[in-house]
């Protein structure tokens, strides 16, 4: 008996394209020492202020903006602060660990050449307010699922598109035209001209960067969350739905191409905050937001 050699499966044209997208990973920059220890601290390794510390007084720029930020309004302190040690006391590890992640990641992606039909001024805009937005969400919803996820997901939720942007520029530029002059949401269009999302692609770059399976799960279902039980725990993807969606709503979109009415906070109230808190959850995240806009541009 003649033994035969399977005949080597044919890549589907969806699975070549999402291949060349998430080829575009290489583009970007390598992590920084400090963004690598902030991720091992997300990923619940024991990350102390002390080697923090010496990091961030390392690198000026960074050292700068964080003394920035305790001394802005957003912080309201008396007294001028100076010392990097005494602004990461006074932030909290989430805090620091949230922005110096804001800052970080920008400065990554303002070093990437883009095709000219991309705006990395609105995309760093739209993901800088997600994440903020997210994880003031999530720190006021007690069933909220990982809550310390919420920021970087907010932030990283559609580095899918720009891996389409980088990776396949012909078809992201197909993909505007297609949005713009049609009904069909983002999403839509993608999977008619390229059978995948941004949000899947998204997932899988968080896969290969070993970011908190939580965080993968969440930024691949930020548009279609799961369905909300009475009593139950929020998942994270809702939380990102949630604040993607005012966002949006407000104009701040990465593609500014569909109208906007009027800010809308139906998706919020949809996770069972009561009307009453949401207006002074907005005015916390517009405050914030404000504070952190610099470091995001």
């Amino acid at each position: 008996m003649v033994e035969t050699t399977p005949a080597p499966v044919a890549s589907t044209p969806s699975a070549k394209l999402s291949e060349r997208a998430l080829g575009a990973l290489g583009k970007l920059p390598p992590f920084s020492p400090i963004l690598n220890k902030l991720l091992a601290s997300l990923a619940g390794e024991d990350v102390s202020f002390s080697k923090l510390g010496d990091l961030i007084e390392k690198d000026t720029v960074v050292a700068g903006n964080i003394i920035h930020l305790v001394n802005s309004a957003l912080y309201a302190r008396r007294a001028t602060i100076t010392s990097v040690r005494h602004a990461l006391a006074l932030l909290g590890m989430d805090k620091v660990r949230n922005t110096l992640l804001g800052m970080s990641i920008s400065r990554m992606w303002s070093q990437v050449k883009t095709p000219p039909v991309w705006s990395m001024a609105r995309f760093n805009r739209h993901s800088a307010a997600v994440a903020i937005l997210s994880d003031q969400i999530a720190s006021r919803i007690p069933g909220a699922v990982y809550p310390e996820g919420a920021f970087v997901g907010g932030l990283l939720h559609d580095l899918g598109r720009l891996l389409i942007a980088l990776g396949l520029p012909e078809e992201f530029a197909r993909l505007v035209k297609m949005n713009e002059q049609g009904d069909r949401s983002w999403t839509e269009c993608e999977l008619e001209l390229l059978g995948f999302t941004h949000a899947e692609l998204s997932a899988e770059a968080l896969e290969k960067w070993k970011f908190p399976q939580e965080v993968q799960l969440a930024v691949r279902d930020h548009h279609h969350p799961q369905a909300l039980q009475a009593g139950g725990a929020i998942p994270l993807s809702a939380v990102l739905h949630a604040a993607n969606e005012y966002v949006n709503s407000t104009g701040e979109s990465i593609v500014a191409s569909k109208l906007v009415s009027a800010a809308d906070a139906g998706a919020i109230a949809a996770l069972g905050i009561p009307e009453e808190k949401i207006g002074p959850l907005l005015v916390d995240f517009k405050a914030e937001h404000a504070a952190m806009a610099a470091f995001f541009k």
